[in-house]
């Protein structure tokens, strides 16, 4: 199994857009308004700019402050040996940096031409405007695109930049999001993430509480809305499970349908106790929570009624196991810290 859009980056953007019914009534308003959206990859972008040397030679794009996006992109600069670095993402984010003095500027994507010494990007993908624009440069500039992967996989991830370096978790979704293209070069490097869950010390199984919480995931486009609520409140329903939405679960029909499960007597958590922090047994439909409820110890499975082909290759590509099964085993970490080799990976291109 493939990505379904392995190298068209406006189809997948235009599936993105109208990937939700919601998504696509909002996009009918805008036509109907004459405020056509353009296309992310030709708009030009401003962004701020943070840099810890007048002449960097790395440059980070950050577009979140996701956990995820900030341990798989910034990381590396703690491994690297006098970093010449600088990081452009849509706000300030210079309580994530790494320690030093970093000067901190709104900036026009299209002036970091005029950078000197920028030989390096480091980004997460070019499907976002922040990424698209600093890849547009890169093509320009002749700057060397690597991709972190910071995520799961799934077959509606966005394509690879043309020509690009991918780091990848695993050899496995490597190959994956690759597709068949020639032109990506793919190194597995691992998950940062992962492996500095896997260095703290594991639940005590007697704290763990035997209900277990099912992770929603309504926001999400790879599966119709109905699916995936058709198999929270099932699981819920029949085993008495907590249902516990996800953050961007937050638009009124996710609001409805949470307050209508309640009325049903199905717990909805409304707490604000971190994900990391809780003792009961998760459950998904493929939420990475299940693999860092794995790591920490707690007792994980992954459950759907009627799985699509996609998903249970999904499953079987990260060792996921079904309700019914015995717990997922944690993902096997590497010998070297992800983030070193990434750094490693970098110095090399940078002394080229």
């Amino acid at each position: 199994m493939a990505l379904k859009f392995p190298r068209d980056l406006s189809a997948w953007q235009q599936w993105q857009a109208n990937s939700k019914p919601e998504q696509r009534v909002k996009n009918l308003l805008r036509k109907l308004k004459g405020r056509q959206e353009q296309n992310i990859v030709s708009c030009a972008v401003s962004g701020i700019l943070h840099m810890n040397h007048p002449e960097p030679e790395l440059l980070i794009v950050l577009e979140s402050t996701s956990p995820t996006s900030v341990v798989s992109l910034l990381r590396p600069v703690e491994y690297l040996k006098n970093p010449r670095v600088a990081v452009i993402a849509p706000m300030n984010v210079e309580e994530f940096l790494p320690s030093g003095s970093w000067r901190v500027q709104e900036l026009d994507t299209d002036a970091l031409t005029r950078q000197r010494g920028v030989k390096v990007v480091l980004a997460a993908g070019h499907y976002l405007p922040l990424g698209s624009a600093i890849y547009r440069n890169a093509q320009k500039m002749g700057w060397e695109f690597i991709v972190v992967q910071h995520g799961l996989m799934t077959p509606f991830a966005p394509p690879l930049p043309e020509n690009s370096t991918l780091l990848a978790f695993s050899d496995a979704d490597g190959d994956f999001w690759r597709s068949g293209r020639e032109d990506i070069t793919v190194h597995t490097v691992g998950s940062q993430l992962f492996y500095e869950a896997a260095q703290k010390p594991k639940v005590d199984i007697e704290s763990i509480d035997s209900t277990p919480v099912f992770l929603g995931q309504m926001h999400g486009a790879e599966l119709p809305r109905l699916s995936f609520a058709r198999a929270g409140y099932k699981f819920c329903l029949n085993h008495g499970a907590i249902y516990r939405p996800h953050p961007s679960e937050k638009d009124k029909l996710s609001l409805i349908t949470h307050k209508l499960w309640g009325q049903r007597g199905i717990t909805v958590d409304t707490s604000a106790i971190p994900l990391n922090e809780m003792t009961h047994p998760v459950v998904s439909i493929f939420s990475t929570g299940v693999l860092e409820a794995a790591i920490r110890g707690i007792p994980s499975w992954v459950y759907h009624p009627k799985p699509e082909p996609w998903l249970i290759e999904f499953w079987e590509r990260y060792g996921m196991n079904r309700w019914g099964d015995s717990p997922t085993e944690p993902p096997v970490q590497p010998r070297t810290v992800p983030a070193d080799t990434i750094a490693r990976i970098i110095a090399e291109k940078l002394e080229k």
